[in-house]
């Protein structure tokens, strides 16, 4: 009798536990069907925008990060997929959008500068990273923008010189350094006084004061910034760039600046 009781017991749980493993698996698609169904607002040409497509989400394709916040908080577009460190500083509680939180983190990764293939550029632009990660000024800036847990550690003692017939000379006769930006605080955007302000734009400050030139911030279409690099519109690309394999085999990159990931944003 004891031997048929233990039988019917381990029977029951063994259907038990399949049953609970059918729910499982049928919740699971579930949310896979529901995340195919609905529309991500993401910038066009962004790492937000691949990580839909690889995904094979429904993208609504917009000029910026900014805009795709606008997207879903005008319902018009039932998520966002932007950067975190943006996700920091413009949506919650104390920010431009109140009612919007972000759920998933769908990728990491990190920050670069872009200048043209084989520019002297920069050197220099990783030389100041070395000396200001080293003497704290780098992580002070940082602190202004909320992202000093971001930062990446930097080499040491790293100099810079010019060629004679590189980007850094003809900068330098020019008299400005010219840098491709969107708005995307905390990183590039306007202040009250209508001047360019964020981490990205007071460090590329401090390497046009290294090259003794005045500095131009030009605002470009995100998905054209290659283009607008080798058509000599602009001298580098500075705007919380992620480094995909993309933008490493199409551009001279400096190290890695800041930590980042790719979240997907929804209406509270």
């Amino acid at each position: 009798m004891k031997k048929w009781i233990a039988l019917i017991l381990a029977l029951t749980m063994m259907f038990t536990l399949a049953a609970c493993g059918s729910n499982d698996d049928a919740a699971a698609n579930d949310n896979a069907d529901d995340s195919a169904e609905l529309v991500y607002a993401v910038e066009a040409g962004s790492a937000g925008e691949a990580a839909a497509l690889e995904n094979s989400w429904n993208v609504n394709s917009v000029v910026d990060q900014a805009t795709a916040l606008m997207e879903v908080a005008s319902g018009t577009s039932d998520a966002a997929i932007i950067d975190l460190l943006m996700a920091g500083a413009m949506i919650g509680e104390g920010t431009s959008y109140p009612d919007l939180t972000y759920t998933d983190k769908l990728t990491t990764e990190e920050y670069g500068v872009g200048c043209r293939k084989g520019s002297d550029l920069v050197d220099v632009i990783n030389a100041v990273f070395s000396a200001t990660y080293a003497d704290g000024s780098m992580k002070d800036i940082a602190k202004v923008y909320g992202v000093q847990e971001s930062l990446c550690e930097q080499a040491a003692d790293l100099s810079w010189e010019a060629a004679a017939d590189g980007d850094v000379a003809a900068i330098q006769a020019a008299g400005k350094l010219v840098v491709g930006i969107t708005e995307f605080a905390p990183m590039d955007y306007l202040d009250e006084n209508n001047e360019w302000i964020g981490f990205d734009a007071d460090m590329a400050r401090l390497v046009a004061e290294e090259l003794g030139v005045d500095i131009e911030f030009v605002v470009i279409d995100w998905d054209m910034k290659i283009n607008e690099l080798n058509a000599k519109n602009i001298d580098c690309v500075w705007n919380g760039m992620t480094l995909t394999a993309e933008v490493m085999a199409a551009m001279d990159c400096s190290a890695p600046y800041c930590n980042n990931a790719q979240v997907v944003v929804v209406a509270k």
